[in-house]
């Protein structure tokens, strides 16, 4: 079926339509299956008269990306190291956690709605809530049944912060008590001229969902206010730091690793702060650390052991870049399991993802893909020489995780594994075909593969499978499939977020078409009119993501690593291409993130 959209059509309609073709996601790779069978042979898979044969040739020779040598030297991890371990610190760490949850036990017997509020908010965000769900569940409960609610407050700030942390703990609360801040016309009131106020309303916009319309005025109205405010707050550095960081991304959007790491260094500067708070979240933030560090060295050792350095040296060597993922979607340091195996899958979804995109033949990548859906070692032998070794270590990898996961909790996951690779490399295929044919898709047919070749869905299903441990049954594999509209818009938003920070560097080398270069031609608009509204896509992507997360069929594990993977592709590609080219930022916050502790005086 081709849609057609004007050059009118709203991100919400656009999407709108788009969710109507999606399917549950273990019903994805037969689809995909079906019509990568019955597409081979063809150049070309679609033959819709909106879509656009692209200028460049096809390549008549393997193309290289020419990616940067890795600048995480083996000698250069295995030399991390720190001093902040659990055992040496255990007395002073329980201690601080003692004090903080104290202090949130008082501040719930508070009738104090913006104190108690500005604790949780700064617990949440210094990245140690983990330590306190109990304490914060209990405050935030006595806080929505005390006098000091949501329906009686007219202080702007305390009515957007609350509203905030009860979305963010999945408390359902209405937008509509926003209203009381708004004219008899509908618009929000000039007098609302409150710094803070409008900085906190400006981060409870952005937990809106599609239909909220309120908070997409408050979203225009606190931006511009906040802006226009700049001026007058030169004096307070602390203040002027949140409102432009607000403006650039909100909170909701930030990775929590790094959000911990920002947040020190603001919570430093409130003289309002919690002394023992402020101790806590340094110390943890060091501890957790000496946990990554365990966990990337032995990472190493398992990349230099699978060498793709040497049989695959077309494609990216970016361990730890590629840990920086598995840090965002799961970081509390009991998901050791979780992160090294999330780190393994990227690591080879990249190789292989780098076979598809530049170094492959068409005849090549054919053969690949049809050993992916036989999976096992035999179908190895119709390979050429140097895709071997790839092939090897993806079964390898998917069969020992599904041996594990069977030994400990008696459940054959393998079919899951299987099937998310099946459907991308499928999914790979797809775009093989788009440029060996020198086609470009239209947005839509693009996004209706691209959702699944970022990999954010074989991501989800590979993390949920790793966090569970002894929790896992046959109920709870039922109940991810709960989460696939979820997983799909945590997806939609990963590749959106790619194609923005790595489009021009593929583009200058003749990729495939992504979604910026698919609008550009489809509707004849400039490079900076798309970018728009990709950005658009976005925003609405983020509301489907905050009205599936609001849903209680869904896990809360779930929740959470979808809304982390959409959060860390924020961060990865939020000045460019961090991952391909990685000298730059991606370099400093590795470098924070995994071998520089904070000074502790």
């Amino acid at each position: 079926m081709n849609l057609v959209f004007s050059s009118s059509s709203s991100p919400s309609v656009l999407l709108t339509k788009l969710t109507r073709t999606s399917h549950p996601r273990m019903l994805v790779p037969a689809l995909l299956v079906q019509t990568y069978q019955t597409r081979r042979g063809q150049a070309i898979v679609s033959n819709s008269s909106s879509s656009k044969v692209i200028d460049h040739p096809p390549a008549a020779q393997r193309r290289l990306a020419q990616y940067h040598p890795t600048i995480w030297g083996p000698d250069l991890i295995d030399s991390f190291t720190t001093h902040y371990t659990y055992e040496s610190h255990a007395t002073r760490w329980e201690g601080l956690k003692q004090n903080v949850a104290k202090a949130l036990v008082a501040s719930s017997t508070k009738d104090d709605a913006c104190s108690i509020l500005k604790l949780i908010a700064s617990v949440q965000r210094l990245g140690v809530a983990y330590h306190f769900r109990k304490e914060v569940h209990a405050a935030l409960v006595s806080l929505i049944s005390s006098t000091s609610t949501l329906s009686t407050t007219n202080d702007l700030h305390t009515a957007a912060l609350q509203f905030q942390i009860l979305r963010e703990n999945g408390i359902s609360v209405s937008s509509d008590l926003f209203n009381k801040f708004r004219s008899g016309e509908g618009s929000f009131k000039d007098s609302l001229s409150d710094v803070e106020g409008l900085l906190s309303l400006n981060e409870a916009s952005h937990l809106g969902m599609p239909g909220e319309d309120v908070l997409e005025e408050a979203k225009i109205f606190s931006s511009k206010n906040l802006k226009q405010s700049m001026s007058t707050i030169l004096n307070d550095d602390n203040l002027l730091k949140q409102v432009e960081q607000s403006l650039q991304t909100p909170v909701h959007w930030r990775m929590p690793r790094i959000e911990a790491l920002n947040f020190i260094d603001i919570y430093q500067g409130d003289d309002s702060k919690n002394l023992a708070l402020l101790e806590l979240a340094k110390l943890d933030y060091n501890l957790v650390q000496s946990v990554y560090q365990i966990e990337i060295k032995e990472l190493s050792r398992w990349w230099r052991e699978l060498d793709f350095k040497s049989k695959a040296s077309f494609s990216r060597d970016r361990l730890m870049e590629n840990y920086l993922w598995s840090m965002g979607i799961c970081h509390e340091p009991q998901f050791s399991e979780c992160r090294i195996g999330l780190t393994k899958f990227v690591c080879i979804l990249t190789v292989i993802d780098d076979m598809y995109d530049v170094y492959g033949f068409l005849d090549e990548l054919e053969c690949f893909t049809d050993a992916v859906i036989q999976w096992n070692m035999e179908a190895k032998e119709e390979l050429p020489e140097y895709m071997k070794p790839i092939y090897i270590a993806m079964p390898e990898f998917g069969n020992e995780l599904a041996d594990n996961i069977f030994t400990n909790n008696g459940l054959n996951t393998l079919h899951y594994i299987q099937n998310e690779w099946v459907n991308l490399c499928t999914a790979y295929m797809v775009e093989a075909r788009w440029f060996y044919g020198r086609f470009t898709p239209t947005l839509e047919e693009y996004l209706k593969n691209a959702w699944i070749s970022v990999g954010g869905p074989g991501a989800m299903l590979h993390a949920y499978l790793l966090t569970q441990g002894s929790q896992l049954t046959k109920a709870s594999l039922e109940s991810y499939n709960h989460g696939s509209q979820l997983i799909y818009w945590a997806s939609l938003m990963t590749r959106l977020s790619d194609d923005l920070g790595t489009s021009k560097a593929e583009g200058e080398r003749g990729d495939v078409a992504k979604s910026i270069q698919c609008y550009m031609e489809e509707k004849g608009v400039s490079e900076e009119e798309a970018q728009d509204y990709i950005k658009g896509l976005i925003s609405h992507s983020w509301k489907k993501m905050n009205q599936e997360s609001a849903k209680p069929s869904i896990p809360k594990s779930i929740v959470n690593m979808c809304l982390n993977m959409a959060r860390t592709a924020h961060c990865i590609f939020e000045h460019g291409d961090g991952i391909g080219n990685s000298i730059g930022v991606t370099k400093d916050r590795l470098i924070s993130l995994i071998a520089n502790p904070i000074p502790l005086r």
